[in-house]
């Protein structure tokens, strides 16, 4: 057959259109475009694109966001991550034809697609095009770093409403660059000058980042920085992490910033003098210039947005930045309680209460008395309603005759608790439940007393009386707030206990001193500004910040209904005013325009930003305050650490907020397996041997993104979506040292696992120097000891090593790692993928202290690999003591210890050789050892010929050597190779689905794209290498039969006896999928290439089902066309109809045919077809069954009736397809229907046209047919009855109509024979359908349509049949013919909507079971009348094939009930569901005694075909365009109807199988009787694709 012509690109792009000065889409609006001088980042990228190509470019990265039909992400996909944009790419945003947000929909984006400075409320618009044959794709050119939101928008259901998608959010990491460092080794040795600072710069990405946090107050003024930064450096580090700079408050800590434009004066050698007007920025600036260029050393600065230190000045004229009563009501009682407890704590002397805490019984007694104390406070009044003065206010208003009619629901008689209920939900209860003031809870007088008037009838309007009842109501309505109340104050009360033993009882607390009006029972929920708060403390009483535990980061603690400040939820800092923002600069404008300022600053001064308490910074400041500092520093890297317990808040405060990292602490693990877990999530890279980067890219040509410019290679890179990078501490500053938490000997093991971590890592000084215990960022007031790599550098001179190593190997690309552990040791190894280089860290941790045993661990073996000893160490630590009386602060006296060289021993087994790492004798807990690797004898250059060569390998296949190659289920295979061949077991796993290369690619795909190397397939290639040989072996051992498979065998040999010559075993799954799935690229796009352009240029979904062609047709020994010799055939289904009689099937065949063959092009293969089954043609019947021709059955009255029709469909579409009619053909079966053998002399002895072929059809069934089956019998079929044998037909030349069949045979394809003798069923068909099928009917009026336009065109040499009518012989002409049915189709199958229309139709109504549809036969049998009223979905394919016979209206009406009650996810209901047969699920083992059901006798009575699927939705679409909706707007038609394609779409991408299903049960369930993948499934809805394609191209 001749290829088609290959078409360059099968994607629908959406262009950016070409810059114009002036205006920018902004939300469907324009609005002033930002000036194009000077050039913006996003301007370079696109000048980038439209700029000339240059030779020797290398291809441009595409990342494809695939979104969901929907035109949202998927949960996976919502949050992506890209890499810096060193160079320009592209992200490409994918939506498939036809899904429900391509339906007018608009892209938008806030990425500047045009150019231009990015505004975060500014959106770039791209309409999408509504070709429903061709995928949409929105490129957008990638230049610079930031945070961006996208979405569609798009026409809903209903009329008039659009539908906004889901968000999706791409982050972009910024562009660092730092001084280059000197290598620390060379050939396998420490050098002394590596890491020396050099003068040329490098582009660190985040995993090269090795942060050290610095506390400024310890380092004394800038004048002594520089010794410190020299330290740093040579310690490896390349970022400081400086605690805040600027100046603190009373407190001394860093994070209580007193004035957040000034830099600590303390800092500089003359303090407030050398501060400047510019607050110190200057002088500091200067001090990080030489910290970048002299010493390496990036900078990074917390920001701390949540709150200002308790005594910044500015909050004397800006009360209104914090939260007091004055601004935040609900918070009054909180203060009160708060100056309470205040007041109680000066009270204690003189109650005779204790002022020092030593025992819980103290406690007690103070938690009691406070207690009593508060009761004694009356707080109640904040939440109930007064009494007496709601009765005073109903009497009132009833003297006064002020009452306010009641106009809710009925209350009258009603009890007080109903009645208080009733009022409660209303909303006339002023201050209800809002506690901002005492008594402020009330209800209006005259709306109480019309409420009571009307519930309390009898009362009249006696004043005292309607006012007693009322205050009966508020007794009630009282109840539940005097609870709430005391609730509040029971929780408040134990918190404050609880902190009280934590401040001044615990171990671990810091056992604060005698309780003062200083040091009060708890610490203070409420900053009183000093000389304002005791004359307005509702103004200047401002709420000090704090955390909560478990709390919603989401949500602000100090607003309502929140009641945190008065139930003591808050653990607070004291020294901290909690910021109130509001919702927007709006409501606070000073502090919206001085804290931007603030941070503007910042950006401006550091190279990134650490979120301080970013877990409870509301999402609107963040975002905005981050937006204006990437304005100043678009480069600005941004981490924080959450609190949040949730992945997916984690996901959308990283998202929202452009976080580049996210901090996570190794020191939060509590034992080796935890680290070990907590190492590879956060920083395993890719496992060893991962294969998407080899196998799942694709190389294209890229479109330039703004339809002006150069095409350009590129490479596509699926992306699924992202985890928030870490930034993995060994230590944060602000926990526990290891000393306190495990041993101090940990340190230097997890600390060397941190920096073998593909991620950003950090640590502090104090972990580094070994400190004892955590350092007190408020008290302490010692300085850091500067002790570089000397002895009292705790293991420094390690991390020096390790953090130079971990920039080295994220420079070097060392993307590829492995985590292992093994009791108390962890082993990493990273890897360089290209040149298989790596290290590898053995690291024997130590939770536990004391310990010097060596533990154990298995020789390590690497496989391939030689292992060179670089450095092994562990720590001596004679004391743990160390004094605090000191000027300084240093660590404990240890002493790093390295280790003697441990040699790698070289092994070999079956395996082939190995490198074996032996932990030594004295390996105590704590040490480590670190080793480079090199994987000996890998070819360099394999990757590349494993995926090169396969085109001219496999170019000359065909499309029946591509089944071989593709496919080929398990009985086909064997069939095939007389049994030696079948599919391929994977242990663990079960058999492959296909022998072919889908089988192995469905668990490739997953494995492939995550990387999944534990995967039982990855687990059975490194244990051997036998499915490499089975690959190769069947297309070698088949070559003799098809030999276009020798030249792909030897391919794929070639290859595997590289891999296994070369590779060792942990990288066998790796290549051996990269030369499967290129074999397959390859293979899959071969197919597509012999397919027509409906196929080669549609979408993936057109490909999908296209391929399903392939699947089914192949050659096999026990079923052909030709008895003689095996031919090539269609099957069925797979597995069950595979091979022998049941592989091929006339009607399946036919109805088949078309989609599968004619849409695809494959006219040779319909043709064969065609011919063969022709030849078959005997009692005017073509067989049910062909079982190669050899034995055919016939008992289908419906397949000769699909063959015309596909001999019409040939002709119309085929290259000279009328030419067909002319094709002579043997005939099987002798001219009087004589059964003889295939091979006696009377088989074959004459010949027919096609032509002649179909004439004889007709002419049989013009006649009658009346025969019983040759060999009836139980030989035949062992579960019919005798009359079932017996097949009748003939015409009824009143209507025109064909009818046949009987109660005990099933000739359509309804044709389930009940077999269960327990049941009673057997050779009672479930659904016989005696009587002329409305299909058949369909059918019959289309053919004779046809042949009437070729027979008047002088194209078909016939003119009609013979038939005796009214006991004449005469000619019947075509028209005659086709007028008949004509005329009587509507009256004979349609059921009025309207009972008044019955008399005009043949309907019963006493059996009508819905009204507005056709039925599904006419003229059942007798007894079996009511069947002609079933609802079932065969009318459709008469609509399809004939459309003239249906009144429109009545058509699209019956279509829309098929829509609403028929149709099912992947196919259409077989039965109404309100039909009492209906019985959805199908059973085929089922033996009970149900006869419905028994032995599946129900397979047509409710479960949910595939195949009638595509003729409703080919049906639904004629009819809608010619009445309905899509009449005025195809469109809407289409999207209506590509909706129910959905679910066949997702399913056989997922599926094993690669098709459509049989059948399922109710609802799409999976019915484990059906064919997994189905011939005329996927035919008929490529029939439907074909439809849509050619209205696109109309």
């Amino acid at each position: 057959m001749a290829k088609a012509k290959k078409v360059k690109s099968t994607l629908h792009s959406v262009k950016i259109p070409e810059r114009v000065v002036g205006d920018v889409v902004n939300g469907g609006k324009h609005s002033p475009k930002t000036p194009k001088t000077p050039k913006t980042p996003a301007d370079e990228g696109i000048d980038f694109f439209e700029s000339a190509f240059k030779e020797g470019d290398k291809p441009i990265n595409v990342y494809l966001l695939q979104l969901d039909p929907d035109g949202g992400p998927n949960k996976d996909r919502a949050y992506v991550r890209l890499p810096p944009a060193y160079k320009p790419y592209v992200l490409r945003v994918y939506l498939d034809a036809g899904t429900p947000a391509s339906k007018n929909g608009v892209f938008k984006t806030n990425f500047p697609l045009d150019g231009g400075v990015f505004a975060r409320d500014r959106f770039a618009e791209r309409k999408l095009p509504t070709n429903f044959s061709k995928p949409i794709q929105i490129d957008l050119p990638i230049s610079h770093a930031g945070a961006f939101v996208y979405w569609v928008e798009y026409d809903g259901k209903e009329p008039g409403t659009r539908v906004k998608g889901r968000e999706g959010y791409f982050n972009i990491d910024p562009i660092l660059r730092t001084k280059a460092r000197a290598p620390i080794l060379s050939e396998g040795k420490i050098q002394a000058n590596g890491g020396t600072v050099k003068n040329q710069y490098v582009d660190l990405p985040l995993d090269g980042l090795t942060i050290i946090t610095l506390v400024s107050k310890w380092m004394g003024p800038t004048t002594a920085w520089r010794d410190y930064l020299a330290e740093t450096s040579a310690r490896g580090y390349n970022m400081i992490h400086w605690t805040p700079l600027q100046e603190r408050g009373e407190s001394d800590s860093p994070y209580s910033i007193r004035r957040q434009l000034v830099y600590e004066p303390t800092m500089f050698p003359s303090g407030k003098r050398e501060v400047g007007s510019d607050g110190g920025k200057s002088k500091l600036e200067e001090m990080l210039r030489i910290a970048r260029e002299e010493f390496g050393l990036l900078s990074l600065t917390d920001v701390v947005l949540n709150h200002t230190a308790n005594d910044s000045p500015w909050l004397l004229e800006h009360p209104e930045a914090g939260y007091s009563p004055a601004n935040t009501p609900h918070l009054a009682p909180a203060l009160e309680l708060d100056d309470a407890m205040i007041r109680f704590s000066t009270e204690l002397q003189s109650r005779g209460l204790p002022t020092s805490i030593s025992s819980k019984q103290d406690v007690e007694t103070l938690i009691n008395a406070f207690h009593d104390y508060v009761k004694d406070l009356n707080m109640w009044e904040y939440y109930t309603l007064d009494v007496a003065r709601e009765r005073a206010s109903v009497k009132e208003a009833v003297q006064k005759g002020s009452l306010k009619p009641w106009n809710g629901v009925d209350v009258a008689h009603k009890s007080v608790p109903e009645l208080a209920e009733i009022f409660r939900k209303t909303d006339y209860i002023e201050g209800f439940r809002k506690l901002e003031k005492r008594k402020a809870t009330r209800a209006d007088g005259a709306v109480a007393a019309g409420f009571v008037k009307a519930a309390f009838v009898d009362l009249e309007d006696k004043p005292d009386a309607l006012a007693d009842a009322w205050a009966r109501v508020v007794d009630v309505l009282n109840v539940p707030l005097y609870e709430e109340w005391q609730e509040d104050i029971r929780v408040a009360v134990e918190s404050i206990k609880n902190r009280l033993e934590y401040t001044r009882l615990d171990d671990h607390g810091p056992r604060l001193g005698p309780i003062t009006k200083e040091l009060p029972l708890v610490e203070s929920y409420f900053t009183r500004v000093k000389g304002r708060a005791d004359k307005d403390p509702a103004t200047y009483s401002l709420a000090n910040n704090g955390w909560i535990w478990n709390a919603d980061p989401l949500v602000n603690f100090a607003l309502p209904p929140s009641k945190a400040y008065l139930r003591r939820e808050v653990i607070p800092w004291g020294d901290c005013v909690k910021l109130r923002y509001g919702d927007g600069p709006q409501d606070n404008p000073w502090l919206w325009e001085y804290m931007t300022e603030y941070v503007v600053g910042l950006a401006r001064t550091f190279d990134g930003f650490r979120i301080d308490n970013c877990h409870s910074t509301p999402l609107h400041v963040g975002v905005t305050l981050l937006d204006a500092a990437r304005v100043a520093n678009p480069n600005l890297y941004v981490n924080a650490e959450l609190f949040t317990g949730s992945e997916d808040t984690d996901k959308l405060f990283v998202s929202r907020l452009g976080l580049n990292s996210l901090i996570r602490e190794a020191g939060n693990a509590w034992d080796p397996k935890e680290l070990s877990r907590i190492c590879y999530r956060h920083g395993l890279g890719k496992p060893l041997g991962s294969m998407d980067t080899a196998c799942v890219t694709v190389k294209e040509e890229l479109p330039p993104p703004t339809g002006k410019g150069p095409m350009r290679e590129c490479l596509v890179i699926p992306h699924n979506g992202s985890v928030p990078h870490a930034l993995f501490y060994d230590l944060t500053h602000d926990n526990e040292s290891y000393l306190h938490k495990r041993s101090a000997e940990d340190a230097l093991s997890t600390g060397a696992l941190v920096t073998f971590s593909y991620c950003a890592i950090g640590s502090v000084k104090g972990f580094d120097d070994l400190y004892p215990k955590l350092l007190n960022l408020v008290g302490e007031k010692r300085r850091y000891e500067v002790t570089g790599l000397g002895e009292r550098s705790g293991i420094a001179r390690a991390k020096r090593l390790l953090n130079l190593l971990h920039t080295e190997m994220a420079l070097g690309n060392f993307e590829e790692g492995h985590v292992h552990q093994e009791n108390d040791y962890i082993v990493m190894h990273r890897v360089q993928p290209t040149t298989q280089k790596g290290y590898l860290l053995v690291a024997h941790t130590a939770f536990s202290k004391g310990s010097k045993d060596r533990g154990y661990i298995n020789p390590i073996k690497l496989r391939g690999t030689k292992a060179n000893f670089i450095y092994g160490a562990h720590i001596d630590i004679p004391s743990y003591e160390i004094d605090d009386n000191t000027k300084e602060l240093f660590g404990l006296p240890a002493k790093l210890v390295d280790m003697a060289t441990v040699n790698a021993s070289q092994g070999q087994d079956s395996d082939g050789p190995y490198a074996e790492i032996v932990v030594p004798d004295y390996f105590p807990p704590g040490s480590i050892m670190v080793f480079e690797t090199r994987l000996q004898g890998l070819d360099s250059k394999l990757d590349t010929f494993c995926a090169s060569g396969a085109d001219e390998a496999f170019n000359d296949l065909n499309l029946v050597e591509l089944n071989v190659v593709l496919h080929r289920a398990d009985g086909e295979e064997r069939d095939a190779t007389d049994g030696r061949i079948g599919t391929y077991a994977i242990p663990g796993s079960g058999n492959l689905t296909y022998c072919g290369l889908e089988g192995w690619m469905h668990p490739l795909r997953h494995i492939m794209r995550y990387n999944d190397l534990g995967h039982p397939l990855c687990a059975h290639l490194r244990e051997g290498t036998w499915a490499l040989d089975y690959v190769h072996s069947r297309l070698s051992q088949q070559a003799e039969v098809f030999p276009g498979l020798a030249k792909a065998a030897a391919w794929f040999k070639e290859r595997f006896d590289r891999i296994k010559d070369t590779v060792p075993p942990f990288l066998r799954p790796k290549y051996f999928a990269i030369a499967i799935s290129e074999a397959y690229k390859v293979s899959r796009k071969l197919a597509i290439e012999q397919c027509s352009e409906f196929v080669s240029s549609g979408h993936s979904f057109t490909q999908d089902l296209a391929l399903c062609s392939v699947q089914m047709h192949g050659l096999v020994k026990s079923a052909s066309l030709d008895p003689a010799k095996p031919t090539p055939s269609l099957a069925a289904g797979l597995p069950h109809f595979a091979t022998g009689w049941a592989r091929c099937w006339g009607r399946d065949v036919f109805i088949s045919l078309r989609g599968l063959f004619l849409t695809t092009g494959n006219f040779t293969g319909a043709k064969a077809h065609i011919l063969a089954f022709a030849s078959t043609l005997k009692h005017g019947l073509i067989p049910n069954l062909l079982d190669s021709v050899r034995n055919p059955r016939y008992n289908s009255r419906d397949s000769p009736w699909w063959m015309l029709q596909n001999i019409q469909d040939y002709v119309r579409s085929a290259p000279d397809g009328l030419s067909i009619l002319s094709e002579p053909v043997k005939r099987r079966f002798p001219k009087d229907d004589t059964w003889v053998a295939w091979n006696d002399p009377r088989a074959y002895s004459y010949s027919s046209t096609i032509a002649e072929i179909i004439q004889e059809i007709l002419q049989r069934h013009a006649d009658g047919i009346s025969f019983r089956e040759h060999n009836a019998g139980p030989n035949l079929d062992m579960q019919m009855r005798d009359e079932g044998f017996n097949i009748d037909i003939k015409v009824d030349w009143n209507t025109g109509l064909i009818f046949g069949g009987n109660q005990y045979n099933c000739g359509t394809w309804m044709d389930k024979m009940g077999e269960s003798e327990r049941a009673g069923t057997k050779g009672l068909p479930g659904t016989p359908r005696d009587g002329a099928p409305v299909e058949i009917t369909g059918l019959l009026k289309s053919t004779l349509r046809w042949l009437h336009e070729l027979s008047s065109a002088g194209k078909f040499p016939f003119k009609g049949v013979e038939a005796e009518i009214q006991g004449k012989r005469r000619v019947v002409g075509y028209e005659e013919w086709n007028n008949l049915i004509q005329e009587s189709f509507e009256q004979c199958y349609y059921v009025p909507l309207d009972p008044a229309d019955d008399p005009k139709y043949n309907v019963n109504p006493s059996i009508v079971n819905r009204r507005g549809i056709y039925k599904d036969v006419y003229g059942s049998g007798p007894g079996r009348e009511w069947s002609d009223y079933q609802f079932r979905p065969n009318f459709p394919i008469a609509m399809v094939v004939a459309p003239e016979l249906f009144d429109e209206q009545h058509a699209l009406h019956a279509l829309k009930l098929a829509d609403k009650v028929l149709r099912g996810p992947l196919g259409m209901k077989t039965l109404d569901p309100i039909d009492l047969q209906y019985r959805p699920y199908y059973d085929n083992a089922n033996d009970g005694d149900d006869p419905a059901i028994a032995k599946g006798r129900n397979y047509h009575q409710g479960p949910e075909w595939g195949w009638p699927l595509g003729y409703f939705l080919r049906a639904y679409l004629h009819f809608d365009l010619q009445t309905g909706i899509g009449k005025e707007s195809p469109t809407e038609t289409l999207h209506h109807l590509h909706r129910a394609l959905l679910p066949p779409r997702q399913h056989i991408k997922n599926d094993p199988w690669r098709g459509l299903p049989e059948l399922t049960n109710k609802d799409g369930e999976l019915c484990h009787d059906s064919c997994n993948t189905q011939a005329w499934s996927a035919s008929t809805i490529l029939d439907f694709l074909e439809e849509v394609h050619k209205l696109s191209t109309a």
